[in-house]
């Protein structure tokens, strides 16, 4: 290629969803409903938390971030997914992909990083609940809150501008609903070392887990160094909710990227992306207003007070 920093095509065409056109009528139902309850569930949580003062604790302020983070997560991916099976029309221009990507690396990564400063807050307040309001800090919470922003946006620009140095040829075909970032490395024809090479040891989702493994670790071993019914209760009340966000978010990761199953991988991919841009967003306003009671009284005071309004 004559220039290596330029891209030999304008648009992309992404191949969507493997679903057979007599289905897609019920999957763009099925999808559009499960957005707007991820939409609406996650606004629902923000604006608990903005309206009762019950919520405005340390634990509630990472919980919006993550809200807010979710929201951002879906909107990148699912309405141009749903506008492309609704429209048949699957091109994205070079510049809309890479700007998709980019938000998607943000805020996936952002993701990963707030479920890491939820889990050490976790730790501290069962491990050391005497000293939690000294340790956890406002000045402290929101150096976390900012620094988890500014790692994250630093990670999406670098990749965004490693990725936008290479060039592209004929096939500009993405197999895959959205410019997913390592499809779009299979279609580069430059040298995409440097790319990998950054991608390996970056390690942008692996320091946050081990973060949310370690604060696990630490809060079993103090359970189990004074093993008591109470104690237990008490750990899982105050962190089974995030765990349970952990799990699903990780979980659902881990079991569709390294199935060991013969099956299709780009489908694999497509499949895993689709659960936690999606699925997972839209589980987590369940998971937090179910099992905590907080939320649950703060959902039961703002429909008994717009009851008292209408009437």
């Amino acid at each position: 290629m004559r220039r290596e920093n330029q891209s030999s095509v304008s648009e992309f065409l992404l191949l969507g969803l493997p679903i057979q056109p007599e289905h897609q009528g019920v999957f763009f139902a099925l999808f559009l409903g499960m957005y707007l309850i991820t939409v609406l569930g996650n606004l629902l949580i923000l604006l608990l938390i903005r309206l009762d003062s019950r919520l405005h604790t340390l634990m509630y302020f990472f919980l919006s971030h993550l809200a807010f983070s979710d929201v951002s997560f879906s909107s990148v991916t699912v309405p141009k997914m749903l506008v492309n099976m609704q429209t048949q029309d699957q091109s994205i221009p070079y510049a809309g992909c890479i700007a998709q990507m980019y938000f998607f690396l943000l805020f996936v990564c952002l993701d990963n990083f707030l479920l890491a400063v939820m889990a050490y807050d976790r730790y501290v307040a069962i491990c050391q609940p005497l000293h939690y309001t000294t340790i956890m800090r406002g000045g402290l919470c929101v150096l976390l809150v900012a620094g988890s922003w500014f790692f994250s946006c630093v990670h999406a620009l670098l990749h965004t501008l490693l990725l936008s140095r290479l060039s592209f040829c004929a096939d500009n075909n993405i197999p895959h609903f959205f410019c997913e970032p390592a499809a779009l490395l299979k279609l580069a024809c430059s040298d995409i070392s440097l790319n990998e090479l950054v991608i390996f040891t970056e390690g942008v989702v692996i320091l946050p887990l081990s973060g949310i493994l370690v604060s696990y670790g630490l809060i079993g071993v103090s359970i189990l160094r004074v093993p008591s019914t109470k104690g237990i209760c008490k750990a899982l009340s105050t962190c089974g909710s995030h765990l349970s966000v952990v799990s699903l978010f990780y979980g659902t990761i881990m079991a569709l990227y390294f199935s060991t199953s013969s099956g299709k991988s780009k489908d694999k991919d497509m499949i895993a992306s689709l659960m936690y841009t999606l699925v997972t967003p839209m589980l987590n306003p369940f998971i937090y207003s179910l099992r905590n009671r907080d939320m649950k009284l703060a959902l039961g005071f703002l429909f008994r007070r717009n009851n008292f309004l209408i009437q």
